[in-house]
């Protein structure tokens, strides 16, 4: 029996919605490849429900994976070296069987290419040993796996056991020598469902078998929330946000139960490059508040890559791509340049990463102390921005 998931015609790929027919796809922590879409593990939460694909539950193919990463190397917004890559991050699970074989396949293309970028994988299936001993036989790539943990009990939220991450995790972990580099990456946090002491516990304990941990909150978007009332689930909240919510008040219970256990870091982007021993892609350095829990060499690091940039090489860079033709620099500072007239986010995070700086959207304003995060659950409305 064939573990290569289905191919889908021209006539089916027209009929999906617009957004899942996008293969190549920016989002803030990398440029994210997605030819393979739709996933059985059904967790309520799902990013599917935003892209018109929940219904899709067996993976198939949009093309065939030597065309995927020919898509993603010539795209726009790719640099080689430079651009953070995040493979099937938005439609699928990596490591689900039918799925695993292009999960490698693309890897192995991209590092055939000698590309050194960062390539973020985030799983919450089961990697074996012999997946690991696959991964390590990668030599340019900068790989990093991040297992989903939440430690969720309600099957309804989340029928695939986290036992299954935190099993991979120790696998992926204890594997040595290794050139990959793995992360814990505990989510969603969402209060009365997994923030109990002993949640916390656990997972403090799980920390101690990965490089670093990033935690972080529930994005809970209009189709998401829709969802859950449909199938008369418990609403986490009593509203929705365009960012992930993570309370104040649960992110100091969640940095005290981290506290001593190793590296802990609010951004994915953060977790990445510290395990790879570089300074943050996403420049969040100027964001200076984020940093008070960050490892001192780590800051280290990211203090001597950080510098603002010109207007002039903004608007370089803007020239470079597509959909930013309307750019206007608002702002520039040592924490950020705010900018206004692109039409999606797409060219942000391109700007973003290839200056290392953090970019702000005028339009989607980031709040002192609030991490980028939703305003839901804290208490500084209307700060002065990041």
């Amino acid at each position: 029996m064939s573990t290569l998931v289905p191919l889908l015609g021209s006539g089916q790929i027209e009929q999906l919605p617009p957004r899942a027919r996008e293969v190549v796809e920016y989002r803030k922590s990398g440029l994210s490849l997605n030819h393979i879409q739709g996933c059985p593990l059904d967790c309520a939460y799902c990013i599917r429900h935003t892209y018109g694909l929940w219904d899709q539950r067996q993976p198939r193919a949009l093309m065939s994976d030597a065309q995927a990463v020919a898509c993603l190397v010539a795209h726009p917004y790719f640099r080689a070296g430079r651009t953070p890559v995040q493979l099937f991050n938005r439609a699928t699970e990596p490591f689900l069987p039918a799925v695993k074989p292009h999960t490698f396949a693309v890897l192995e293309d991209l590092d055939r290419r000698g590309l050194t970028n960062h390539v973020l994988v985030i799983t919450r299936h089961q990697v074996s040993s012999e997946d690991c001993a696959r991964l390590n036989r990668l030599l340019h790539l900068k790989v990093t796996l991040l297992f989903t943990y939440s430690g969720i009990g309600d099957q309804r939220i989340e029928p695939y056991p986290s036992a299954v991450a935190a099993a991979s995790l120790k696998v992926a972990t204890t594997t040595r020598p290794r050139r990959y580099r793995t992360v814990l990456y505990w989510r969603p946090l969402v209060p009365g469902l997994n923030d109990t002491d002993e949640h916390l516990a656990r997972a403090a304990v799980l920390s101690r078998h990965a490089d670093a941990t990033v935690f972080t909150g529930l994005f809970y978007r209009d189709q998401i929330a829709g969802y859950y009332q449909a199938a008369g689930l418990p609403e986490p909240y009593s509203g929705t946000a365009r960012r992930k919510i993570v309370p104040e008040t649960l992110e100091q219970r969640v940095l005290e139960a981290l506290a001593g256990r190793g590296p802990v870091f609010r951004k994915t982007s953060c977790a990445v490059s510290y395990v790879h021993g570089l300074p943050d892609y996403n420049g969040h350095y100027g964001v200076r508040e984020l940093c008070d829990i960050c490892p001192l060499a780590q800051i280290g690091r990211c203090e001597q890559a950080h510098h603002r940039p010109t207007p002039e090489r903004i608007a370089s860079l803007a020239a470079e791509v597509p959909d930013a033709e309307g750019l206007e620099i608002v702002d520039i500072d040592d924490r950020a340049v705010v900018v206004d007239g692109l039409p999606h986010e797409q060219p942000r995070y391109f700007l973003q990463h290839a200056l290392g700086f953090q970019v702000h959207d005028r339009q989607h304003p980031h709040h002192a102390g609030r991490h980028g995060r939703a305003e839901i659950g804290w208490q500084q409305e209307g700060a002065a921005r990041e």
